[in-house]
């Protein structure tokens, strides 16, 4: 059964910064395509960004773009979320994702995903 955890979330000031991690246990951590979604409340949930098994395919959504650096360290079985110049509309809960194997890249939809960790709250205050 695979599990997954995310950590790191917390409260921060505009303009700071967060790194949240994700483990997964109970499968090959190479094998995994994986994602970082977030859900605010009364929104759905979208996706914040995606990463390859390799780490060769990177995707971002427009808001996070320039500010987030997803990476992964398949050594660790880590993977990683640098959030620079928070905004306090990146307040929400955040979700890793994990599916076994999409191929050279990722993808944005959380429907491809089957396997979510509970969430780490990120709040950011003005």
């Amino acid at each position: 059964q695979v599990q997954v955890m995310e950590s790191g979330g917390g409260l921060v000031q505009a303009g700071g910064a967060l790194n949240l991690s994700c483990t997964a246990s109970g499968t090959t951590f190479d094998d995994l395509t994986m994602g970082w979604f977030r859900q605010a409340p009364g929104k759905e949930r979208e996706v914040v960004s995606c990463i390859s098994r390799s780490g060769s395919g990177i995707r971002y959504s427009d808001s996070v773009k320039e500010r987030f650096t997803i990476s992964r360290d398949n050594a660790q079985k880590t993977l990683n979320l640098q959030m620079n110049s928070l905004k306090p509309a990146d307040t929400a809960i955040y979700y890793c994702a994990d599916v076994n194997n999409l191929g050279p890249c990722c993808s944005k939809s959380r429907y491809e995903y089957d396997y979510w960790g509970h969430g780490t709250q990120v709040t950011v205050s003005s």
